[in-house]
């Protein structure tokens, strides 16, 4: 069905990508679907972007989004790119089930990407027949829109639909299409992919654009190159700094899952800890906890190390410098990721001043709260209160299997605090700054899954959309989606989506 003749363009495409070489990507359109309907646009965002939200209802958008009608103006591609998959090397992967609409410009002037997931197959599908289950697509976009209200960068959900259609997995399920905004989709497998077939063109070609793209500063430096490498080692230290910070397992740290530009992507086999365990793993293809909590940023170095491997020849003309050169950049990764944890942990305590022993301060709470199944989410909010008032304290005691634990480390960090002098309702203003209440726990994610799923019921869904909007704040007649799941509610595995 064609959009209507008088429909409001949706978008305005100024596509950077479609400028490099074919082989760079391959050019296919999304196969058109049965029946699409809409289930949610995230109209909030759309006008973030600058887009019309007015245009984003219309009949024109829902053909545009679910590939039944590519605009005159589009130029859709599947990129390439390859990956280390749980330290494997696959020389070849790229979008074998997502098709990059075109790039958008936003108010600003900052670039987005369109990406439709699950619109069809690409010559990058191998055997895979292109499509998404509808709980893979709600996941991510559940996922994505509570990373983003947290602060965290991440990829965004522009709009969700369903396709009229049955996909096959273990079961046959309904098919759906999940429309993901991301700043760009270049991962550290992008690089891997012309490093892997020696095309030293195409590596300094991608290391250009992303520069031009992502980190325009660069440019500026005397060894460009370097200085790439250097900010997007910076960049993923902080994120994964961010991801520890609220409790987040990624789930499935290949190099095809990293992106270049510093933001979250691809949410499969993800999920954020109830009870603190620094060895948790939830996906169930991580047989050997390669991708478990603790982990994750010892992962992050070594992706950033095959991303340092395949710019080598861009570092230098002389081998041994250039090695020389990536391992000074890589070894500023853990000081970096030290630094933006601790300042982090700082915050959540409850503690503006640096002091020696900080470090020591949260890794003994860390440490008590694993012995005694403490609730991660819970006893750093908890602290807030605890930091002002003895009911605050009871409350973070009751989550310890063991409060004795728990009391111990108590008198220390009030001591710490009296040391500051701060005003304590500032300070607890501050610490729930820091703190989430909320978080996609994996029963209510599966809850809302489930409904949808089963009945076509997207009441749980949109419902914790709305709670995990405002992860901060306190929300009277929500405390449910407060609680750690009971134990016939416990989600122990979560799945990719392919």
């Amino acid at each position: 069905m064609a959009p209507p003749t008088d429909s409001v363009e949706l978008f305005t495409w100024s596509n950077s990508y479609t400028h490099l070489p074919d082989r760079f990507f391959a050019r296919v359109s999304p196969t058109p679907v049965a029946a699409p309907r809409w289930i949610r646009r995230n109209e909030e965002f759309a006008k973030q972007l600058g887009l019309d939200p007015d245009a984003l209802l219309t009949d024109a958008a829902l053909e545009i989004l679910s590939g039944n009608h590519v605009p005159e103006n589009g130029d859709p591609i599947s990129m390439a790119y390859a990956a280390h998959q749980f330290g494997h090397f696959v020389p070849q992967l790229g979008d074998g089930r997502a098709i990059l609409l075109g790039e958008i410009l936003d108010s600003t002037g900052d670039r987005f990407d369109i990406q439709l997931k699950g619109s069809g197959r690409t010559p990058f599908s191998r055997r895979g027949d292109g499509r998404a289950a509808l709980g893979p697509v709600l996941r991510e976009y559940i996922l994505s829109e509570a990373m983003a209200a947290l602060g965290i960068p991440t990829t965004r959900a522009l709009a969700a639909l369903t396709t009229g259609e049955t996909v096959w997995r273990e079961t046959p399920s309904h098919g759906a299409i999940f429309v993901r905004v991301a700043r760009s989709h270049i991962r550290i497998g992008t690089f891997q992919y012309f490093a892997a077939r020696r095309d030293a063109e195409g590596v300094r070609l991608l290391a250009d654009h992303v520069i031009e793209r992502h980190y325009p500063e660069c440019a500026e430096a005397p060894n460009r190159y370097r200085a790439l490498l250097d900010t997007v080692i910076r960049r993923q230290a902080e994120l994964i700094a961010q991801w520890m910070l609220v409790g987040f397992i990624h789930g499935v740290m290949n190099t095809d899952n990293m992106a270049v530009s510093g933001e979250t992507i691809d949410y499969g086999p993800c999920a954020f800890m109830d009870g603190y365990n620094p060895q948790m793993v939830y996906s169930s293809i991580d047989s050997t906890g390669r991708y478990a909590y603790g982990n994750q940023p010892n992962i992050a170095l070594w992706n950033l190390t095959r991303l340092a491997e395949t710019l080598l020849s861009l570092l230098s003309d002389e081998e041994t410098a250039a090695i020389k050169e990536a391992e000074a950049a890589l070894e500023m990764f853990s000081p970096q990721f030290e630094a933006s944890w601790l300042a982090g942990m700082r915050r959540k305590l409850g503690l503006s001043q640096e002091h020696a022993d900080d470090l020591k301060l949260a890794q003994d709470l860390l440490d008590g709260m694993a012995a005694n199944k403490a609730d991660f989410t819970l006893t750093f909010r908890g602290l807030c209160d605890a930091a002002v008032d003895a009911d605050g304290v009871q409350a973070v005691r009751s989550l310890f299997a063991g409060p004795d634990a728990f009391d111990a480390w108590l008198v220390r960090w009030r001591n710490r605090l009296a040391e500051e002098g701060c005003d304590t309702e500032v300070r607890r203003r501050s610490m729930r700054s820091a703190n989430p209440l909320f978080i996609p726990r994996n029963h209510l994610v599966q809850e809302a899954i489930a409904a949808a799923e089963s009945s076509g019921d997207y009441r749980p869904f949109e419902t914790l959309l709305t709670v995990l909007s405002r992860p901060y704040e306190d929300q009277p007649g929500f405390e449910r989606y407060t609680l750690p799941p009971r134990p016939e509610q416990i989600v122990r595995y979560t799945f990719c989506g392919t």
